[in-house]
Protein backbone atom coordinates (compact mmCIF):
# COMPACT_ATOMS: atom_id res chain seq x y z
CA UNK A 1 0.00 0.00 0.00
CA UNK A 2 0.78 3.56 -0.50
CA UNK A 3 -0.01 6.73 1.51
CA UNK A 4 0.62 10.33 -0.09
CA UNK A 5 0.52 13.34 1.90
CA UNK A 6 0.18 16.74 0.38
CA UNK A 7 1.31 19.80 2.53
CA UNK A 8 1.91 23.38 1.31
CA UNK A 9 -1.27 25.20 0.13
CA UNK A 10 -2.51 28.08 1.31
CA UNK A 11 -3.69 31.65 0.51
CA UNK A 12 -1.52 33.70 -1.30
CA UNK A 13 -2.08 36.51 -4.19
CA UNK A 14 -2.07 36.93 -7.57
CA UNK A 15 1.57 36.71 -9.30
CA UNK A 16 2.90 34.94 -5.95
CA UNK A 17 4.19 31.20 -5.48
CA UNK A 18 3.58 28.31 -3.66
CA UNK A 19 5.24 25.01 -3.55
CA UNK A 20 3.39 22.00 -2.76
CA UNK A 21 4.87 19.00 -1.31
CA UNK A 22 3.82 15.03 -1.25
CA UNK A 23 5.66 12.39 0.62
CA UNK A 24 5.11 8.85 -0.39
CA UNK A 25 5.45 5.97 2.15
CA UNK A 26 4.79 2.38 1.47
CA UNK A 27 5.85 0.51 -1.42
CA UNK A 28 8.19 1.61 -3.50
CA UNK A 29 7.12 4.25 -5.94
CA UNK A 30 10.46 3.32 -8.41
CA UNK A 31 8.50 2.48 -11.28
CA UNK A 32 5.38 4.66 -10.96
CA UNK A 33 4.79 8.39 -12.38
CA UNK A 34 3.67 10.75 -9.64
CA UNK A 35 0.61 13.01 -10.91
CA UNK A 36 -0.63 16.09 -9.55
CA UNK A 37 -4.63 17.12 -9.86
CA UNK A 38 -6.56 19.82 -9.19
CA UNK A 39 -10.62 20.11 -8.71
CA UNK A 40 -11.97 23.45 -8.23
CA UNK A 41 -15.30 23.87 -6.45
CA UNK A 42 -18.18 22.36 -8.86
CA UNK A 43 -15.86 21.08 -11.59
CA UNK A 44 -14.13 17.83 -12.26
CA UNK A 45 -10.88 16.76 -11.19
CA UNK A 46 -8.29 17.89 -14.11
CA UNK A 47 -4.68 17.00 -14.72
CA UNK A 48 -2.08 19.67 -13.90
CA UNK A 49 2.09 17.67 -14.47
CA UNK A 50 3.39 14.31 -13.91
CA UNK A 51 6.88 13.16 -12.93
CA UNK A 52 8.14 9.36 -13.83
CA UNK A 53 9.78 9.12 -11.07
CA UNK A 54 12.57 6.53 -12.55
CA UNK A 55 13.66 9.42 -15.78
CA UNK A 56 12.15 12.23 -14.36
CA UNK A 57 10.65 13.10 -17.73
CA UNK A 58 7.71 15.76 -17.07
CA UNK A 59 4.64 16.78 -18.85
CA UNK A 60 2.01 19.80 -18.05
CA UNK A 61 -1.22 20.86 -18.73
CA UNK A 62 -1.18 24.00 -21.28
CA UNK A 63 -2.35 26.72 -18.77
CA UNK A 64 0.30 26.17 -16.34
CA UNK A 65 3.43 25.45 -18.69
CA UNK A 66 6.15 28.22 -17.83
CA UNK A 67 4.28 29.10 -14.25
CA UNK A 68 4.30 25.46 -12.31
CA UNK A 69 7.20 23.05 -12.03
CA UNK A 70 6.91 18.99 -11.04
CA UNK A 71 10.09 17.29 -9.25
CA UNK A 72 11.25 15.11 -7.38
CA UNK A 73 13.71 14.09 -4.56
CA UNK A 74 14.35 10.57 -4.47
CA UNK A 75 16.41 10.01 -1.14
CA UNK A 76 13.28 12.19 0.48
CA UNK A 77 10.80 10.26 -1.23
CA UNK A 78 8.71 13.82 -2.25
CA UNK A 79 7.22 15.13 -4.97
CA UNK A 80 7.10 18.99 -5.60
CA UNK A 81 4.93 21.38 -7.23
CA UNK A 82 6.17 24.35 -7.56
CA UNK A 83 3.82 26.92 -8.65
CA UNK A 84 4.84 30.90 -9.83
CA UNK A 85 2.64 33.43 -11.31
CA UNK A 86 -0.39 32.21 -9.08
CA UNK A 87 -3.51 33.17 -10.76
CA UNK A 88 -7.05 33.10 -9.46
CA UNK A 89 -7.82 29.98 -11.77
CA UNK A 90 -5.31 28.40 -10.37
CA UNK A 91 -7.83 28.12 -6.80
CA UNK A 92 -8.30 24.52 -6.26
CA UNK A 93 -7.51 21.82 -3.73
CA UNK A 94 -4.60 20.23 -5.29
CA UNK A 95 -3.81 16.33 -5.19
CA UNK A 96 -0.78 13.90 -5.23
CA UNK A 97 -1.52 10.88 -7.12
CA UNK A 98 0.50 7.88 -8.37
CA UNK A 99 -0.04 5.49 -11.08
CA UNK A 100 2.06 2.71 -12.92
CA UNK A 101 2.37 4.63 -16.07
CA UNK A 102 2.94 8.14 -17.76
CA UNK A 103 -0.99 9.05 -17.32
CA UNK A 104 -2.44 11.90 -17.53
CA UNK A 105 -6.35 10.76 -16.81
CA UNK A 106 -7.97 10.53 -12.85
CA UNK A 107 -8.96 7.00 -13.54
CA UNK A 108 -5.30 5.35 -14.38
CA UNK A 109 -3.92 6.81 -10.90
CA UNK A 110 -4.08 4.34 -8.45
CA UNK A 111 -3.19 5.98 -5.10
CA UNK A 112 -4.32 9.40 -3.71
CA UNK A 113 -3.26 11.76 -1.40
CA UNK A 114 -5.99 14.13 1.10
CA UNK A 115 -5.70 16.65 -1.09
CA UNK A 116 -4.39 20.58 -0.10
CA UNK A 117 -6.27 24.20 -0.59
CA UNK A 118 -4.98 26.59 -2.84
CA UNK A 119 -6.30 30.07 -2.76
CA UNK A 120 -5.22 32.61 -5.21
CA UNK A 121 -6.62 36.31 -4.08
CA UNK A 122 -6.77 39.66 -6.70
Amino acid sequence: QVQLVESGGGLVQAGGSLRLSCAASGRTLSRHTMGWFRQAPGKERDFVARINWSDGSTYYRNSVKGRFTISRDNAKNTVYLQMNNLKPEDTAVYYCAAARGNYITVQNYDYWGQGTQVTVSL
